[in-house]
C-alpha cells in the first residue's frame, strides 16, 4: 500500500512540471454576435453551438421559431394565470352541461376538458395560424430602426422569460397534482391573496 502511495505522489509531482496544454485561440468571430437579442453581459449565447456553420437563412429560421415559441409561451403563462382570477363563464357544450367555471385550472383541466372544448381551442389556433390575426395590416411596424430593434429585443427577452415561467408553472402544478398541498398553499398565486376574494 505504501508503494502505491509513493508511486501516486511521484506521478503527481511529475505532472506538475509537464507542459501545460495551450488552448486554441481564434480570431474568427461568430457572424451572429450582432443580431437582435444579444445583450450584455452574455452577448450572443449559443451553448449548444446550433449556429456554428449555418447560413443566415437558417439562423433566421431558428430566430423565427424562437420568436413563435416565445409568443406561445407568453400566451400560455397568461392562460395559466388568468383563470386564477377571472372566468368567462360560457358553456363549452351545446347542452350546457360543462361551463368554463366548472373546469379546474392548470394540468387538471386537460382531463376535465370535453372534446368540444378541444375542438374550439384547435379551431382558434388554426385560424390564427392560417389567417395571421393579431398582426398589423402591413405586417411590419413602421418605426425608426433603433426603436424597432429595441422592441424586437424586448419581445425576444419576454418570450425567453415566458418559456422559463411556463416550465416552472407546469413543474409546480405537476408536483401539486402528485402530492396535493406539497407547498402548503391552496392557490397558485400566493403573493397576491386579495385576488381570490
Amino acid at each position: 500500500m505504501m508503494k502505491l502511495a509513493v508511486l501516486a505522489a511521484m506521478a503527481g509531482s511529475a505532472a506538475a512540471f509537464a507542459p501545460a496544454p495551450v488552448g486554441k485561440t481564434t480570431t474568427h468571430l461568430n457572424s451572429f454576435e450582432d443580431e437582435i437579442g444579444a445583450l450584455p453581459p452574455v452577448g450572443f449565447w449559443d451553448p449548444a453551438a446550433l449556429s456554428d456553420g449555418i447560413s443566415q437563412e437558417k439562423f433566421d429560421e431558428y430566430r423565427l421559431a424562437e420568436l413563435k415559441h416565445g409568443r406561445v409561451a407568453q400566451l400560455a403563462v397568461l392562460g395559466y394565470i388568468a383563470p386564477e382570477t377571472y372566468r368567462f363563464g360560457y358553456d363549452l357544450t351545446p347542452d350546457g352541461l360543462v361551463n368554463t367555471n366548472d373546469l379546474p385550472n392548470g394540468i387538471a383541466a386537460i382531463n376535465a376538458l370535453p372534446f368540444l372544448g378541444w375542438v374550439q381551442i384547435i379551431a382558434f389556433v388554426g385560424c390564427v395560424e392560417t389567417y395571421g390575426w393579431f398582426t398589423s395590416p402591413t405586417g411590419v411596424l413602421d418605426l425608426p430602426d433603433d426603436i424597432l430593434a429595441k422592441r424586437q429585443t424586448a419581445e425576444l427577452q419576454h418570450g425567453r422569460l415566458a418559456m422559463l415561467a411556463f416550465l416552472e408553472l407546469i413543474r409546480h402544478d405537476s408536483q401539486n397534482l402528485t402530492v396535493p398541498g406539497f407547498d402548503g398553499y391552496d392557490n397558485l398565486i400566493t403573493g397576491l391573496p386579495f385576488i381570490y376574494n
